[in-house]
């Protein structure tokens, strides 16, 4: 049965049997009463990610260093950071899944361009360093004009990792003139890094001849040049680790090689 109480509330009414009497029992229907669900936990603040390393000092080493002592079976990997960005990614991939560890000395607009994979670098256990902001001449710049190329890269790696780096290597050479060292050492970096290995994949000579080229120069304390944004660098990457791999020779980076 259906009923109207006096308010106008809609009542329904069922019958129900008690010992063979009728008896009706009626409630009032409207709407369900609203639960309130609980208040979410707060979220927890995000960490922010650790300070980068900064650049240390070597005692007994020189202001510019191309290799380590010979003493262990290791070398350093050193990539110029610049170009396409895909092609980082999988030197960096590369080089994790063989268990080796590398250097990149980023050159400061490939970091305006590609900002995280400054952080993508740190990530995979890797060194990140300076090689100037522009990638231009800096051994035949001017003393203001040089400063400013070390100091702009230094600026935007700190901002994106808290840290100039660990490394500076002069851009377009192999070594840095005394001025250009003075600099560096002035905008915080105690050493410069140079090299001992030039594997030449710049020139794109085709992955076996930057291989031979590693392998024929390379042995224990070697720091090897290579370039990000090269086809070839990517493919002989795989048979330049394997060929240390069998020489016993483990790839690290420059401040494990050093330390």
């Amino acid at each position: 049965m259906i009923e109207t109480d006096r308010r106008g509330a809609l009542r329904t009414c069922t019958g129900l049997v008690v010992t063979g009497a009728l008896a009706t029992g009626c409630a009032t229907t409207g709407p369900a009463p609203t639960r309130e669900r609980p208040a979410a936990p707060p979220k927890a603040p995000r960490a922010a990610p650790a300070a980068a390393p900064a650049p240390r000092r070597f005692p007994g080493l020189p202001d510019q260093i191309a290799h380590s002592p010979r003493g262990r079976p290791q070398v350093a990997l050193t990539f110029h950071g610049q170009g396409d960005p895909a092609i980082a990614r999988s030197l960096l991939a590369i080089a994790e899944k063989a268990d080796a560890r590398i250097t990149v000395l980023a050159v400061g607009s490939w970091l305006d361009e590609h900002p995280k994979l400054a952080r993508r670098i740190l990530d995979g256990g890797h060194d990140l360093g300076n090689h100037t902001q522009h990638h231009l001449t800096v051994n035949e710049m001017s003393e203001a004009d040089a400063y400013a190329e070390i100091t702009g890269c230094a600026d935007r790696l700190r901002r994106l990792t808290g840290s100039i780096g660990t490394w500076f290597r002069p851009s377009r050479a192999e070594t840095a003139t005394p001025l250009v060292a003075r600099l560096a050492h002035r905008a915080g970096y105690p050493h410069v890094l140079s090299y001992d290995v030039d594997s030449l994949d710049f020139t794109s000579p085709g992955a076996p001849a930057v291989t031979r080229k590693v392998a024929s120069e390379v042995r224990a304390g070697s720091v090897v040049s290579l370039h990000f944004g090269y086809a070839d660098t990517v493919a002989a990457l795989p048979a330049v680790l394997e060929d240390l791999d069998r020489r016993g020779l483990r790839a690290v980076t420059t401040t494990e090689l050093l330390t």
